[in-house]
């Protein structure tokens, strides 16, 4: 990172309409077969090519994602888009969570986990500083904050 990648020094974000946040994270239950816990949760096919394939189509919904171990968020424009997506057959979602099943589900060496969470308009609260546009701030818009304002007093902005 260069200090021309520092979005500015105090920023919040501004995002448009709802949004859903989706956390994922696996959990690797035997140290011994951690390997086979990667072809468990897809292999190549996995998480990361899911979320190659969304990037390179924005229809889908995805508006961003923040790569952690052993969690991922996802912003996501709407749950009836996040909903299509890992129902489609089509979209490479489905056809890893039936094999996850079918192989290894029930067996306990791999687990996994997910949270949904529907936003409203305005309902959030960000903060940045000097930093590079990260979480919700890669889904919507960097925007100055005051450096007066508490994030008290910018979520009762919101609901004022």
């Amino acid at each position: 990172m260069t200090v021309g990648d520092v979005a500015g020094r105090r920023m919040t974000v501004d995002i448009e309409g709802d949004f859903v946040v989706f956390l994922i994270g696996a959990g690797f239950n035997s140290k011994l077969h951690l390997a086979r816990s990667f072809a468990d949760l897809g292999g190549r096919r996995g998480m990361k090519h899911m979320l190659d394939y969304l990037v390179a189509h924005p229809e889908k919904g995805l508006l961003a994602y923040e790569i952690g171990i052993p969690t991922i968020v996802q912003y996501w424009r709407s749950f009836e888009q996040l909903e299509a997506f890992a129902k489609d057959k089509d979209d490479p979602h489905l056809d890893v969570w039936r094999r996850y099943w079918r192989r290894v589900g029930r067996s306990g060496r791999t687990g996994i986990w997910h949270e949904t969470f529907l936003v409203k308009a305005g309902n959030y609260e960000a903060i940045y500083g000097n930093m590079p546009p990260r979480g919700l701030g890669k889904a919507g818009r960097l925007v100055p904050a005051s450096d007066a304002d508490s994030a008290r007093s910018r979520l009762k902005a919101l609901h004022a």
